[in-house]
Order: C-alpha cells, then structure tokens, then sequence
C-alpha cells in the first residue's frame, strides 16, 4: 500500500478506536496540549465497560472526569504531576500520586517499572513522508509511545509540525481519528506588584549569553519583563510559552552564544497561546527532544551561563524548600524543577534560582519559616539549594552555614515576620 492507503486504512471513529482498551489496561495520555480531547472524551462515556482501567499522565489540561467519584469502578488515575482538574481526586484518594523526577518519567516505561498497554496521544498531519510531529508534547509522550502495545492517535490538524526528534511515522500507530479543534491555550497570567518585584530581582542575576530554562506561571512571566536590555540570551527549558516568542522578535533571545545546540530553543513541551502554536509551527530554531534527554543534568550542565527558574512554596530557614504540596496535601509534582537546579548548578557558570512571594493567604502567612509544615516533603534539598529570591531581595545560600542561610532568608522575609522569625530561629538553638 502507498502512503495516503495505509493512512485511510487506519482512519476509525474516537467512540471505535477506545472501544479497543480492555478492564486493567493501563493507559497513558499525552501531556499538557498533546492530550487528545475526543478519545478521553470516548473513552469516558464508554466506561461501563470497563472495570480498573489505571489512566497515567502528568498535566491534565482536560476536564479530568475520569477522576470524578462516580467513575471509581472503572478508572483509577495514577498522577506524575497534579493538575487542577485532578487534584481533588488524589487529596481524596480516589486516585493516586507516584513521585517521579520529570527526565526519569521515561524510564518507568522503558525499563518495565509502568508496562504500557494503550497511549491516546495528538499528533499533526503527516508530511509528504508520511511522519507526523508530535507537535507540543514530546516530554515522556513519545518514549511512552515507543514503548505501548497500542497506539491510538487524534490527528489534529492544528496541531503545529515541530521539529527535533519529535516524529513518528503513520505506519507504526494502529488506529488514526482525525480532529479540528483548536488546542488549549494557557493564557498568560496576570502579574502582580510583588510578582513584577520578584521578577526584577531574578532578573538581576541573569547575565548577557545566559541560557535560560523557565518554570511556568506568573514569576517566570514577571522575569521576561525585565529582561530586555539583555543580549543574546539562549533556551534550553523544559518547556516555552508567549513570553519567549516576544523576546525573541525583539532580538534578545538569539541562542547564539549556546555552548549546546547552538541557533536553536530547546524544549521538550509547549503550552501558551496560538502565538506560540504559531510561531513554533515549522520553525527549524525550536526543537522538541523526549525529556530525559532535554532534563538530564548532565546535558544541561553543558550549557554556558545556565541559569533556571522555578517557583516554590515555603522555604525554612535551613534552605529546605517545598515545591509541591502544602502541608500533607499533594498540591502539583517534582517537575523539573530538581533536574534543572542540579544540571544549572554543575553549569559553568551557571545559577539555579526558586522564586516565590514572601507571603501566602494574603500576607497572612509566611513562606519563609522556622520549620517546615508537618507533612511537607522537601522538593529540593537544602543541599541542593543556591539563590532563593522573594520580593524583597535575593539569598544567596551556597556556601553557608546554617547560621548565614538563617540570616539571609530573615533578610528577604516580609518585615511583619522578620521579628517572629529570629526568635522561633533563637528557640531553636
């Protein structure tokens, strides 16, 4: 068969092709805007015939009703990451949370830790070769692919042709369902006065030539702004949204001083706006690689100047620092937060920055603490940690005792806390 023969030959409705997941499969679905909205959409009103069937991914950007208490017999989602449509369920335990760096997450499928049975991916239309991109979710999207038994997936035809190793030809999927929808957009946040302060001082110790990774959200957003008069600066990051594309028409990112692909963005997902859709869509500067290439410290660490940031949300005053629950609930995942402030860390060069406001519930609570929340689990270790900036000032931890650290964080706590925090500091001495 010729090419557009063994594309229509796999061509089959969303209700038909789910109808192909069996009682225990276990199910992985594309990250973030690679989730294919039709089949989970399938997959969900056919649920009565299925009894257990474990649904695995990170982000959900879906409604997530798999997770809803009356589908508890025929679904059990296993979260990487939590998303805000399924955090609730795995707060209730009707669903479940496995802790997992993000470059490694390809492993539990390559080494047998998580046997797949089906993928539901999105793809973009097939080239001229028959290769389809696998367009903003590369992540552990494609290494959980190669590594299913069955392979189902939405041909979108808005979803963008990226490059990279971000491919998979027609003939190695099963079953095909074409789609017309447009893909989520994360729009950008709105940024507050103590983000913008928090923005500039990041913004601050991100020299010309840095290579950049950037979190997601509101901080990450506020340090874009402040970076304008800065020269060729470069991206390797787990993933990119509208800001970059800005920066980049204005001339500041260039990737021209990258010591690892050079001339070229780095990620490994995308999630923004349709300008960034657009932007990334057939553009030879931005690669998509799986991300335990794209996260693994040791091919960070080969970039120049390498500089991340991510969010976090308390911090004692030892440098433990807690990104991904508040207190024993489990609020979001590690991410690749870890993976990027030990691959900037070992940089030449290079910085690792947690950004995060200084107070919670309207200033009423401090995220700069004597001792941690009972039940917390440290996301980054204290001897991980390097700069900790908050709107009133950056800390710079590496290379202090406990003593310094203590004094430093005290430092860039919100005033109406300073005076409680030296005295519970002193009680604990």
């Amino acid at each position: 068969m010729n090419l557009s023969e063994i594309y229509k030959s796999k061509l089959i409705s969303a209700s038909e092709a789910v109808k192909h997941i069996k009682s225990e499969d276990r199910v992985v679905i594309a990250h973030a805007v690679g989730e294919p909205k039709d089949l989970v959409k399938a997959m969900v009103n056919n649920h009565e015939n299925y009894h257990n069937v474990e649904i695995v991914h990170m982000v959900a950007l879906g409604p997530g009703e798999y997770t809803n208490s009356e589908m508890k017999d025929h679904f059990r989602h296993n979260a990487l990451f939590i998303g805000a449509s399924t955090r609730k369920a795995v707060n209730e335990r009707r669903a479940d949370f496995t802790p997992c760096f993000f470059s490694e997450a390809p492993r539990l499928f390559k080494e047998g830790h998580m046997p797949i049975d089906v993928v539901m991916l999105q793809v973009s239309k097939p080239d001229e070769h028959g290769y389809c991109s696998f367009g903003t979710s590369c992540d552990y999207t494609k290494p959980a692919t190669e590594n299913a038994k069955l392979i189902i997936a939405e041909v979108n035809e808005n979803m963008p042709r990226t490059f990279g190793d971000n491919f998979i030809h027609i003939k190695d999927m099963d079953y095909l369902v074409e789609t017309n929808y447009p893909l989520v957009e994360l729009k950008p946040s709105k940024i507050s006065d103590v983000e913008k302060a928090i923005g500039m001082n990041c913004a601050k110790l991100i020299e010309d030539g840095s290579t950049l990774q950037l979190g997601i959200g509101s901080i990450p957003d506020a340090v874009l702004m402040f970076l304008k008069d800065k020269k060729d600066l470069g991206i390797h990051s787990e993933m990119i949204s509208d800001g970059v594309v800005d920066l980049y028409n204005e001339g500041v990112i260039t990737n021209k001083r990258k010591t690892l692909h050079k001339d070229k963005m780095i990620v490994t997902f995308l999630m923004g706006t349709k300008k960034l859709y657009d932007f990334v869509d057939n553009n030879p500067e931005v690669e998509l690689y799986p991300v335990d290439y794209v996260n693994d410290p040791k091919v960070i660490m080969q970039n120049y100047k390498m500089v991340s940031i991510n969010s976090c949300i308390q911090v004692d005053l030892m440098g433990q620092v807690v990104s991904e629950t508040i207190g024993t609930k489990q609020f979001s995942g590690v991410g690749g937060q870890v993976d990027y402030v030990r691959g900037s860390s070992m940089a030449e060069g290079g910085k690792s920055i947690l950004a995060m406001p200084s107070t919670a519930a309207k200033g009423k609570i401090s995220r700069i603490v004597s001792c941690l929340d009972k039940g917390a689990a440290v996301t980054t270790t204290r001897n991980d940690v390097q700069y900790i900036v908050t709107e009133y000032g950056i800390a710079d931890l590496r290379g202090k005792s406990l003593r310094e650290r203590a004094e430093l964080l005290i430092n860039i706590a919100h005033p109406d806390f300073k005076e409680q925090l030296r005295k519970e500091y002193d009680e604990l001495i």
